[in-house]
């Protein structure tokens, strides 16, 4: 579904991500994990057009998606819920929505999509009325997570869901994020800090150091990886259900 092939981004002299390669099959739920300024965020942004990278190429269902103005990538099913949530504060709960609907495919689309919305997160359709702006940082969250869905996806790129979250709400939003890979076959592609969670909700997984992909596998074989256990899960804890989870 989505393919990228050495993929080389550089700001001011500095690269970003150096010949980056990864796959994501159709309906598969890939997570990227790594530190910070390890390029992750920059990936997405490259996929969804806001950065052009210098050299490399990726696909789309079969399409050069670099030859794509990157306005027109939001209606071939890519949807990027991005760093910081970024709603748009002075507008209502539902007009963000009505912002992410504007594809073709999420406006033939909106009532069922509005209605699987609400059901994932019945807050917002409490504080509908509500500006954006004024809601805490989960609802906002959830807010950008149910934008990105309004346009009807068929893959959705979510950048660090969990920053600045409280854990009970953080691992609400990773359970949503499951609901949604599992019950409406979205493709998800996840960059996420929180390793041991994105590790253990993922089908396969890339850890990305430094801009260069440095480990892949299926997630079974990341979580035992003694490189990962050192470097992302030695300071892991087990909280509530007694999963594990990285602080």
């Amino acid at each position: 579904m989505l393919v990228i092939e050495a993929l080389t981004v550089a700001y001011g002299g500095l690269t970003a991500l150096s010949e980056v390669s990864l796959t994501v099959e159709a309906g598969q739920f890939v997570a990227i994990v790594g530190p910070n300024g390890a390029g992750k965020t920059t990936l997405f942004k490259t996929i969804s057009g806001t950065v052009a990278p210098v050299s490399g190429r990726i696909t789309y269902e079969g399409r050069d998606l670099l030859a794509v103005p990157p306005p027109r990538r939001a209606h071939l099913g890519i949807a990027h819920v991005p760093e910081g949530r970024q709603v748009f504060a002075s507008l209502s709960v539902l007009e963000n929505l009505e912002m992410g609907a504007q594809p073709a495919a999420g406006r033939a689309n909106w009532t069922r999509n509005i209605e699987r919305i609400f059901a994932l997160f019945p807050v917002l359709a409490e504080r509908r009325t509500q500006l954006a702006g004024t809601l805490s940082g989960g609802e906002q969250q959830m807010l950008a997570i149910g934008r990105g869905l309004a346009s009807s996806p068929r893959v959705l790129l979510l950048d660090e869901p969990s920053m600045g979250l409280a854990p009970a709400v953080a691992d609400m939003i990773f359970e949503r994020i499951g609901e949604i890979h599992r019950d409406d076959g979205v493709t998800i592609l996840l960059v996420e800090q929180r390793v041991a969670e994105a590790l253990e909700s993922c089908d396969h997984g890339y850890v990305l150091e430094t801009g260069r992909v440095v480990l892949e596998g299926p997630h079974q074989s990341l979580l035992a990886d003694e490189r990962v256990k050192r470097a992302y899960l030695g300071m892991c804890r087990c909280r509530g259900r007694g999963r594990a989870r990285a602080n």
